[in-house]
């Protein structure tokens, strides 16, 4: 078996877990408060710079010129269209993009994205994919479960259920998948199992994600 096909029962889990969060229940139905999205929007932005820089890391330590490329071009596609939808998707809620320019990352926020490029940076190519896999993966299949249920009321959460299971981020995600089963033929039993492991803690990062939006966590002191 591939090395996601050998992922999935566990991956699975985590997704489960995120699709039954209040939260990603709310929006599903379309009843979530404004409030926990907008802190969500915000800490997302945040995320995407730092996720960017991960892209970043990927084009520089990719084995060959095909990975190169498509790394540059996430990249790309992160910095100059993602980032720019985003500002848009976040007027929608009331959000101007100084005040997405100026948010403080969250703990969780500030954890994960710390995670992510101290990854990039220490580990090897195979780690780097490794621990950006779930994001991809958990969005995927959280945009895909809810609209299985049906499409919200409310177009702006009907939007981000449209854009997370809809053919091109599901492209985005087999590809991320097939890289991580390639990467990781390549490999020895102990890369595989470091591989589960940074996988594991990206998978619980993204349910943490959501769970701090929904209490709007903030820096005790």
């Amino acid at each position: 078996m591939s090395f996601t096909a050998d992922l999935e029962p566990e991956a699975d889990a985590y997704w489960d877990a995120i699709v039954d969060h209040p939260m990603v229940q709310a929006l599903g139905a379309g009843t979530l408060d404004d409030d926990p999205f907008r802190y969500w929007v915000r800490q997302d932005y945040v995320y995407l710079v730092d996720y960017a820089r991960v892209f970043a890391h990927g084009a520089a330590t990719a084995p060959d010129l095909d990975r190169m490329r498509t790394f540059a071009d996430l990249l790309e596609s992160t910095v100059e269209t993602e980032m720019d939808l985003h500002r848009e998707y976040a007027a929608e809620f009331g959000i101007g993009e100084a005040a997405l320019e100026a948010t403080d990352p969250s703990p969780t926020t500030r954890a994960y994205t710390d995670f992510l490029v101290r990854t990039a940076t220490d580990g090897d190519f195979g780690d780097l994919v490794a621990a950006v896999l779930p994001c991809m993966w958990g969005f995927n299949e959280t945009g895909k479960r809810l609209a299985a249920d049906g499409l919200p009321d409310d177009d702006r959460y009907a939007e981000w259920i449209r854009t997370y299971a809809g053919d091109e981020f599901t492209e985005l995600t087999e590809w991320c998948k097939d890289l991580a089963d390639d990467v990781a033929a390549e490999r020895t039993a102990a890369d595989r199992e470091r591989y589960c492991d940074l996988f594991r803690t990206s998978a619980r990062y993204e349910y943490r994600f959501w769970d701090a939006a929904w209490r709007q966590e903030d820096w005790t002191l």
